[in-house]
């Protein structure tokens, strides 16, 4: 009975190595794998393409038939990562995407511009007949002669005055009433109180007027000839001071919120190097010039020794009023469509975002940005249009894949 039991014992024990043996010859046989849990930080490659042909797509990675680099994987999470766009960093540093970050800080004061001098019409003089007659003599003869105050410009033969005088100097032997009334006869024929005392210390009538010049300039017109006939009121010459001069400067329309009246200026031009000129704007006219889009600031300087001229070019530099603190980022950085203004703004791991700005003033390179951005960001100063086509693309491709999916 033992006996029996040893071997069915024995039997069952073979059975069993025998199963184990047929299994592992099974798993050896076909080569059974028990395939590994898939990693959750894998992402899904949608396609790739050349950077710089962003419009075709490769189902493969390898070199691009277009330019001597390899091909870029585009994801899955990447294409769905709304406004953004992600580029690989190798694709960054061979297209030379260079960050910079926003700061706050103010633009270089001083705005420059050109322009040409003119006279200054506020400091014009008009000289004119104070009573019919004839010219006899011009002592000034011709334009843009300089003239001093109390210079002789002209001597002029007026008949009218004689009659007055000579009344004058009769009623003053007979009486000083009536002398009164002949001196005031005299002043309404248009002689000048210093005529008047002439005749009074000579006792004699003079016909002859001599024009003098009232103040210190340039003849800017005569209008008057020797032999003419002049009524009273006609004018004979129009003299402008030098004492100062306007520099009619154009300024541009984007910068016609920095020039205001009464801002301090300095001048210089090329025919007195070396030398400033200071004034200060004196209006801002208000009209556009079509064909260069440019304002015309009409700006008062002081000329001593007379050394500009009507005629002569300048380049100016304005000081606008004091502002303040503002952030800044490179002009190069802000992407003008016309209707817009637009920065890219790094957001970490490679992401890039097109944000809408408000830009302000640029000067110097730099740009103030009213509206948009905020310190320390930073914004692509270099390949943005590389980052705009890559999310265009990439929208594109958003777009194709909605449509399929309806």
């Amino acid at each position: 009975m033992m006996k029996q039991k040893t071997i069915v014992i024995a039997m069952a024990a073979v059975a069993l190595l025998a199963a184990a043996g047929a299994y592992r010859a099974g798993v050896q046989h076909g080569k059974e794998t028990i395939p590994a849990a898939p990693k959750a930080t894998e992402k899904k490659v949608l396609y790739w393409h050349d950077p710089m042909v962003p419009g075709q797509k490769f189902d493969k990675p390898g070199k691009s038939p277009f330019m001597d680099m390899q091909l870029v994987p585009v994801y899955a999470d990447d294409a769905g990562a709304g406004t953004g766009v992600a580029i690989d960093p190798r694709v960054r540093q061979n297209l030379g995407i260079r960050t910079v970050e926003v700061r706050e800080g103010t633009l270089a004061a001083g705005l420059e511009a050109v322009g040409n001098i003119a006279y200054n019409e506020r400091d014009v003089t008009l000289v004119q007949a104070r009573a019919a007659g004839f010219v006899e003599q011009l002592f000034v003869r011709a334009p843009l002669e300089h003239v001093r105050r109390s210079q002789p410009l002209a001597s002029v033969y007026v008949p009218d005055w004689v009659a007055a005088q000579e009344e004058y100097l009769a009623a003053r032997r007979m009486s000083p009433e009536l002398a009164d009334g002949a001196r005031q006869r005299m002043r309404l024929a248009g002689m000048s109180e210093e005529q008047i005392r002439q005749v009074e210390r000579t006792g004699q009538a003079h016909a002859r007027m001599t024009i003098v010049s009232p103040a210190d300039g340039v003849v800017a017109e005569l209008a008057v000839r020797e032999g003419a006939t002049v009524t009273a009121g006609a004018p004979l010459y129009r003299i402008n001071g030098m004492s100062t001069v306007w520099l009619n400067a154009e300024i541009p329309e984007t910068a016609a919120a920095q020039v205001r009246p009464g801002n301090a200026v300095e001048a210089r031009s090329a025919a007195w190097p070396g030398v400033t000129f200071k004034g200060k704007v004196g209006a801002v006219l208000s009209e556009v010039n079509p064909a260069t889009r440019t304002l015309t600031a009409r700006i008062e300087l002081a000329n001593p020794g007379e050394r500009l001229a009507p005629g002569m070019f300048a380049t100016v530099t304005l000081a606008p009023a004091t502002r303040q603190s503002a952030l800044l980022v490179p002009s190069d950085a802000v992407i003008q469509t016309g209707e817009r203004s637009v920065v890219f703004v790094a957001e970490g791991d490679g992401r890039f975002k097109a944000v809408d700005v408000v830009a302000g003033v640029e000067k110097g390179g730099q740009t103030e940005i009213r509206q948009g951005l905020a310190a320390g960001q930073k914004v692509v100063a270099s390949g943005q249009f590389l980052v705009d086509s890559e999310a265009s693309l990439r929208s594109s491709a958003g777009r194709m894949d909605a449509g399929g999916a309806k």
